[in-house]
């Protein structure tokens, strides 16, 4: 059999293992695919941190980008909008696997349908170890939304379809009509930036950001946004506004949005995955105001295809290449994860090829 190589995760504080792994036969509906390239996400860092628990060991990275190595012969070999898949095509694949006639999935939230597994996020087992970015290998089940990507795409841009601009394709969707409108966004890493670009091309008249990172906001200019606010600022932002979406997760910032909606407005809250103290509601504005507080967790199957079409149309259109700030090879894993740590960029790129480069 082949061999796979993977970086296994043990557990906050201890050190990350380089591990090989035969490859095993495929099951029914399976494809094997060969990762390119794999981003570290925030959740990846809350694991690493000890933030967020995860059982061990477990492959890291759910942002990845790769090609087909090879179906089981029952598959039907194509992808979500129906494209023709052959071997050695690139592909992005949805973070998560469930049961597609689960009645979560049928009533469109397939990312809490029945038999759910998710990607990056399982325990290492003697028979199933190839489910992470942080791998040469990934085995894609059955449930799993598999899209087609254009060659053109970079690398680092088209791993973090899946994750990021896919939950926000998501929000936009919540958010209905988005031409026209005042748009804030608290949170300037990488779903702020995103949001604020495809607000922009479906036409809001302005966008507004806030975040804590002076660095940040300034690169978000070049996504879109018109006006930028620190934390310290948001006394200043306006209230009328229209669509409020929150990326960071901070009560401060979620009570913030609030104040500034306008009649009708739409607060969309993403970024709030992560323990905190509850937010504070003003209830009597929310009903005077017909205010609407909607959450959203991960994405469907039709936010995961509106996301690869809009990195395909717009990817040379705002800065992308610039979300990657640093990368890595497979096998030093471990530094690409202290460097996220120490230096807080948007993301952090684990290049399988340049790995193999070292290694020829």
């Amino acid at each position: 059999m082949d061999i796979a190589k993977l970086v296994a995760f043990n557990g906050h504080g201890l050190p990350m293992e380089v591990l090989s792994r035969e490859i095993p036969v495929l099951k029914a509906g399976e494809i094997l695919i060969k990762n390119l390239y794999t981003t570290i996400c925030g959740s990846d860092l809350h694991t690493f941190c000890g933030f967020r628990q995860e059982k061990v060991p477990t492959v890291l990275g759910h942002e990845i980008v790769g090609e087909i190595v090879e179906f089981h012969p029952n598959h039907n070999k194509r992808d979500y909008s129906g494209n023709v898949l052959e071997i050695g095509d690139r592909v992005t694949w949805s973070i998560f696997s469930s049961n597609p006639n689960s009645a979560l999935a049928i009533a469109g939230m397939p990312q809490k349908g029945d038999d759910l597994f998710k990607y990056g996020h399982a325990q290492i087992t003697d028979h199933d170890a190839l489910h992470g970015g942080l791998s040469t290998h990934c085995i894609i089940r059955p449930g799993t939304t598999v899209l087609k990507l254009s060659l053109e795409i970079p690398l680092s841009v088209a791993a973090t379809i899946n994750c990021a601009i896919a939950t926000v394709a998501g929000a936009i969707r919540l958010a209905g009509e988005v031409s026209n409108k005042k748009v804030f966004i608290s949170g300037s890493g990488l779903l702020g930036i995103v949001c604020s670009a495809m607000c922009k091309t479906l036409g809001a008249s302005m966008i507004c950001m806030a975040d804590i990172n002076a660095e940040r906001l300034t690169l978000s200019r070049e996504f879109g946004v018109d006006r930028v606010f620190l934390s310290s600022e948001t006394n200043q932002l306006p209230t009328d506004i229209d669509l409020v979406f929150d990326m960071s997760g901070s009560p401060d910032a979620m009570e913030t949005g609030l104040e500034t909606l306008t009649l009708g407005g739409i607060a969309i809250w993403i970024g709030a995955v992560f323990k905190a103290r509850p937010v504070q509601i003003n209830a009597e504005k929310m009903v005077r105001n017909l205010n609407v507080i909607k959450g959203l967790h991960n994405y469907n199957y039709d936010d995961f295809a509106a996301a690869v079409k809009f990195i395909t149309a717009y990817y040379t259109e705002f800065p992308f290449e610039k979300i990657v700030s640093d990368e890595f090879s497979l096998d030093d894993s471990e530094k690409a994860f202290q460097y996220a740590v120490a230096k807080k960029p948007i993301r952090v790129g684990i290049n399988m090829l340049k790995n193999a480069d070292n290694e020829n």
